[in-house]
């Protein structure tokens, strides 16, 4: 196997970052693993809900592009921070990752970079992206739908590093969310591949939902909330909002996605009143 570039390589471990923490995490909220097919793949995810029949408003959360996002605390952590605040959290995985069918995005990424070289490999990482990444997110979401307790009429988005790419490729779309909070997107991928920029540029022009993009002080590269946050503010997009936060916690969440489980209640009280002033959600 040749020695990847340092370019190439931020593109195929661009992961979520998730830290396992020493401490205990808050116990699952009503959490179920559940299936649902995107064509000929079945698909897996994690579901959590407050106690009652709902509907609750809801959270859809995107993982990054770690290939377990299922065997750590990510998703207890995340439902810890809603679940309490009267939200559902529904966690799709996409093809390859965990136990969900398909081929896992960065094996396919690796080969082509092999093969046809950086340039390929960047093309195809975008093409991915916006194509069966985000097809499985929507299946996640259609599954969703389909839930008794889950309010449709109040659904947000999530996610951090390949899941603030998607959770913005979700605002792009519509798809019937309300308001989107992307965490670190794309940083580990941003230097030196101006498709994935400008592709993200793009996704900035068309969305029409409010958005919160925010990084920690050290993240791997801080050009996305500068880049995409001053092209909302030239399109005159006041609900967008693209913020760097100040270097006030602990340095192993000042890095990107904020250290993982670890750091999300860095963000938790931010993201609860985003969203709660976007959908006039329980608090």
């Amino acid at each position: 196997m040749s020695t990847l570039s340092s370019r190439t390589a931020l593109l195929i471990i661009a992961t979520l970052g998730v830290a396992t923490s020493s401490r205990a995490q808050q116990p699952p909220f009503n959490k179920q693993r559940v299936t649902y097919p995107n064509g000929a793949l079945t698909l897996v995810g994690y579901i959590y809900k407050p106690n009652g029949p709902g509907p609750f408003p809801t959270v859809v959360w995107n993982h990054g592009s770690e290939p377990n996002p299922g065997g750590g605390p990510q998703y207890d952590s995340v439902a810890a921070i809603f679940v309490p605040a009267g939200y559902a959290v529904v966690a799709p995985m996409r093809r390859g990752h965990s136990d969900s069918q398909g081929k896992y995005i960065q094996d396919t990424i690796r080969a082509t970079n092999q093969r046809s070289g950086e340039a390929a490999a960047e093309r195809l990482m975008v093409e991915l992206m916006g194509s069966e990444q985000l097809s499985d997110q929507l299946a996640g979401l259609a599954y969703a739908k389909t839930l008794a307790f889950v309010d449709t009429n109040k659904l947000v988005v999530a996610g951090c590093s390949y899941g603030g790419i998607e959770t913005l490729l979700a605002a792009e779309r519509g798809a019937g969310f309300k308001a989107a909070m992307p965490i670190s997107p794309a940083a580990l991928s941003w230097r030196g591949h101006e498709l994935l920029q400008n592709r993200l540029i793009d996704a900035v022009r068309r969305i029409q939902i409010p958005v919160l993009l925010i990084q920690p002080p050290k993240d791997a590269s801080l050009e996305p909330a500068r880049v995409l946050g001053a092209e909302a503010k030239r399109l005159g997009k006041k609900s967008f909002t693209a913020k760097v936060y100040p270097p006030t916690m602990p340095d192993d969440q000042q890095v990107h996605c904020f250290g993982g489980a670890k750091g999300m209640h860095n963000w938790a009280k931010e993201a609860l009143d985003f969203f709660s002033g976007v959908l006039g959600a329980p608090r």
